[in-house]
Parts: structure tokens; sequence; C-alpha cells
């Protein structure tokens, strides 16, 4: 993929706070920039469309599927969520730094892909305040949580496949630590080839 620059995968359980960590990193870094992603789901309350999604129709979504418009996509409880390719290149060739908050699904086919990545996982501080977080809806059927805790249990068994791993306790804290992760990552020596090549030469005169 094309562009200088860095994107950075952040998963974990439903209930793992996902959403409220990214909006934290994105106030405090005016170098990143959220992905928006598309999906077939209705807007829950607060959403707003081309903030935090992109809803569409699940024709519009297929269709492109077919034109081969997705990074990655997947389909979750019945919705379908998709990471377009197009303007996620665009982003990166003007040297932002963005943020793609994926389920582990879309994570794993990004790994595949080849793209190069930081994968950053979310875990909560422990089960009981998954459920807890999972259930502080209160708009969901008993069967629907059952199904997001065995979806949340098989996410969680694959943080192995991520770079790091970030506990949110405390969303300041986890915001603190993942942004910490990225400052880190911004110094990688493959990052800042085109920097050090320019000083070389300008020590060459």
């Amino acid at each position: 993929m094309a562009g200088k620059g860095m994107l950075i995968i952040i998963s974990g359980p439903s209930g793992a706070g996902k959403g409220t960590v990214c909006r934290a990193l994105l106030e405090q870094d005016d170098k990143l920039v959220l992905s928006v992603s598309k999906t077939t789901r209705s807007p829950r309350a607060g959403e707003q469309d081309g903030v935090n999604y992109n809803f569409v129709s699940k024709e519009v979504f297929l269709k492109a599927v077919a034109d081969g418009d997705f990074l990655e996509h997947a389909c979750v409880y019945g919705e379908y969520y998709g990471t377009p390719r197009s303007s996620l290149e665009q982003m990166l060739a003007f040297g932002n730094d963005v943020i793609l908050e994926i389920d582990t699904q879309g994570a794993l086919k990004v790994k595949n892909s080849g793209v190069n990545c930081v994968f950053i996982f979310l875990l909560p501080p422990s089960a009981d305040e998954l459920f807890r977080r999972i259930t502080r809806r209160g708009t969901e059927s008993v069967e629907s949580l059952r199904r997001r805790m065995a979806s949340a249990r098989g996410e969680l068994s694959m943080a192995s496949m991520y770079d790091y791993v970030v506990v949110n306790d405390c969303v300041d804290e986890a915001r603190d630590s993942i942004a910490a992760v990225i400052r880190a990552e911004r110094c990688r020596v493959h990052r800042n080839m085109d920097l050090i090549e320019a000083i070389i030469e300008e020590a060459k005169e």
C-alpha cells in the first residue's frame, strides 16, 4: 500500500471500549485520523453517518464487495462491515497515521494481506467487567447477550496475533498506553529513511 502514513489496527471484544479509546486518541493527537468503515447495521443512539460509520444498504455493500472496493469485510451478527480501500489508501498517501477499529476477523484478513500495520488489542480488565459493559446498554435480548459473550471469548483467544495488548481499565490510561506505542512506532528506522537519507545528503555538502 502506497504512502508514508502508518496504519494502526485496534481490535478487541465487544465491551472493551474500543470506540471510546479511539475517540480519546483522536482528540489528543491531530496527526491521527480515523478510517470510517461501511456497515449495513442501523445507527445506534448518538451515532452519525459519515462519522462513526457510513451506513449503507446490503445491496450497496454487496455491490462494493463485488467491485473489490474493500481492504477487508466481514459479516458480524448478521450485518456487514467493511474498510473502503480507496479512502484508506488516500489518507495514508497524504502522510496521515490512520486508526482502523475493526474486529478480529477483519484484522486477520488485513494481516494476511501483507499490509504493513501496527496491531493493538484492547482488553477489558476482567471477564466480570466485560460482561457488565456488554449488558450496560440494556437493549439486547438474553440470546443476543449470550451470543456476544461467546463471540468475545473467541476474539480474546486471538489476542496473541497482535503486536501489543493494552488493558482498558481507565480510558485515559489506555489512551496514553496506545499513544506511547504510536510514538515509538513513529521512531522506527524504516519509517524515517527519507529523513535519514536527506540528512546524509546534506552532510555531504
